[in-house]
């Protein structure tokens, strides 16, 4: 693995959320592989009680920091400000929480089935979490040194990919996701010169939040977590300020919007 932040000289500190599960676990473990890799946090609501972060704890030691906290609650959002300042500041943020389907949650077929609890639900965590993680640790990432800001969407988000329909709170809300970091992106352009916001496209990976879904998936086609992540960091270890406020897909490739 290459440096996880191109330009870093100091052992890099990293945030992952969503990191109990899926593609968040597989890049907590490979981070605390990289010796490049001082201390990652792992933020997901489950936190310490989460089996096999604790293990990995028991094996890293101080190096991994459990939190838990609910990313769809200001106090939530505070919980991971203030875990992450033990740290003096954050290098890497890599955001891999979010929600397709849940308990009285599935993704919409038709119009009828549409839901205003739905909407808010889903928008809440792929829409809303992303872009207020962001403010809540930008004392964390100052102006001053190489930062990256990284997020999970989907190429279902992009509008004129769109050719199916369906999904409309799950594609709505990485749209929305889109727009708000690509709005940071270019703020950042303006006040955080060395940082760069990016929105990544994991493929389709055998996890949790896709399993329901993988009938019509080649099975050539199917990622696991730890393959996704690793992709998914190479292309990170790649980034420049050049690239900020771009939407990229785990090979590099760019997605329409």
């Amino acid at each position: 693995m290459n440096a996880p932040v191109q330009g870093l000289q100091d052992p890099a500190q990293v945030l992952v959320t969503g990191a109990s599960s899926g593609i968040g676990l597989a890049m907590v473990q490979a981070l605390l592989e990289d010796a490049a890799v001082a201390r990652v946090y792992a933020v997901s609501r489950r936190g310490g009680a989460c089996e096999v972060l604790q293990a990995l704890r028991e094996r890293h030691g101080e190096r991994l920091q459990a939190v838990a906290a609910d990313l769809t609650c200001d106090t939530g959002l505070a919980d991971v400000a203030a875990a992450a300042a033990s740290g003096g500041a954050l290098h890497l943020v890599v955001n891999c929480a979010g929600i397709l389907h849940g308990a009285g949650l599935r993704p919409e077929k038709s119009l009828a089935t549409l839901q205003r609890d739905a909407l808010a639900q889903v928008f809440a965590l792929n829409a809303f979490a992303p872009v207020l993680l962001a403010k809540a640790l930008l004392p964390l990432l100052g102006p001053g040194a190489p930062r990256v800001f990284a997020s999970l969407s989907a190429r279902v988000g992009s509008i004129s990919d769109n050719r199916l329909g369906g999904w409309y709170a799950y594609r709505a809300s990485k749209a929305a996701q889109n727009q708000l970091l690509r709005t940071l992106a270019i703020e950042w352009r303006r006040t955080h010169p060395h940082a760069t916001c990016v929105l990544l496209h994991p493929g389709t990976v055998d996890t949790p939040l896709s399993r329901p879904f993988q009938a019509n998936v080649p099975p050539a086609a199917l990622s696991t977590p730890g393959h996704a992540a690793r992709r998914l960091l190479d292309v990170i270890a790649g980034l420049t300020p050049a690239d900020s406020g771009r939407f990229i897909a785990w090979d590099g490739s760019p997605v329409p919007w």
